[in-house]
């Protein structure tokens, strides 16, 4: 009887661990085809004029050095926007609401928001701003970005600080150290790593958004610094040279996502490296 049970067992041990490694080799296959046709494709497409030259009408040649500008501006502002405020939520959440109503109820909301389609933060952007405005604008774009921004700082925030020992506050506040003394000067230094870890991977995420920047930011075919005005950005430029039937924009596109790609790699890999660092030093 011992045996019997012990051999079903181990074949549902063996059946389970075949399914999970197909599962696997199934996603990695799939990831592995994008990651080689993006690099395949945008590595020949890439030259000096990518970088040099504005995003060209139909059938000239050009670069996309204001695509590039854009993106850079308003990911930036993104999180100048969203991460100082993701923080002190994040930091409300874990020293001043633990285990209240409204706490648990700010964390529901930013559990939906952070699970909200981008297309919607864009939407809600346009009829807020854009429409309001009259035109589209880069600082609409960067306001959308930073609505995907917040939730990520704040979750990343809350379970940062809720990770310091509760030692260490308590041997601050014995020695008559305020409230907020606490947090600015012992718990944001424990917990610095893991914060810059959230905003690096926030970065990394708002980089490639498209669908907000539709709604908010569109597009421009020259270079412009005027926050007020349509801003060009790498996303909106891939999806619509990709869409085009001409064989320059497609090129292009391809490069575009190429460094897009190469981009969120190195971001991510920054963000692990944080990680790991820390933790080797706290061993």
């Amino acid at each position: 009887m011992a045996g019997s049970l012990y051999t079903y067992r181990r074949a549902k041990d063996v059946v389970a661990r075949v399914l999970a490694t197909a599962a696997t080799l199934f996603g990695l296959f799939w990831l592995g085809w994008i990651l080689w046709t993006t690099v395949s494709k945008g590595l020949g497409s890439l030259n000096l004029d990518l970088f040099t030259r504005m995003t060209p009408p139909p059938g000239s040649e050009g670069g996309m050095a204001n695509a590039f500008f854009g993106s850079v501006v308003m990911s930036l502002l993104g999180i100048a926007i969203g991460a100082p405020v993701g923080v002190l939520a994040g930091t409300f959440l874990a020293e001043y609401s633990q285990r209240s109503w409204l706490g648990e109820a700010v964390r529901f909301v930013n559990d939906i928001l952070l699970s909200a389609p981008s297309i919607v933060l864009g939407l809600f952007v346009y009829t807020l701003v854009v429409a309001q405005m009259g035109h589209f604008s880069a600082l609409a774009g960067a306001i959308a970005l930073s609505l995907i921004v917040l939730p990520v700082v704040v979750r990343t925030t809350d379970e940062m600080l809720r990770l310091v020992p509760v030692q260490m506050r308590e041997a601050a506040l014995s020695l008559g150290v305020p409230q907020w003394k606490v947090i600015l000067q012992v718990l944001y230094r424990a917990s610095l790593p893991g914060i810059v870890t959230g905003i690096l991977l926030a970065l990394a995420r708002i980089s490639g958004e498209t669908a907000p920047l539709l709604f908010t930011a569109l597009n421009n075919q020259y270079w412009t610094t005027d926050l007020l005005q349509p801003m060009a950005n790498v996303p909106v430029v891939i999806f619509q040279y990709a869409m085009s039937p001409y064989a320059s924009w497609h090129t292009l596109a391809w490069a575009g996502a190429f460094i897009l790609t190469l981009f969120v790699l190195v971001v991510s890999l920054i963000a692990r490296a944080i990680v790991l660092r820390n933790r080797v030093s706290h061993d």
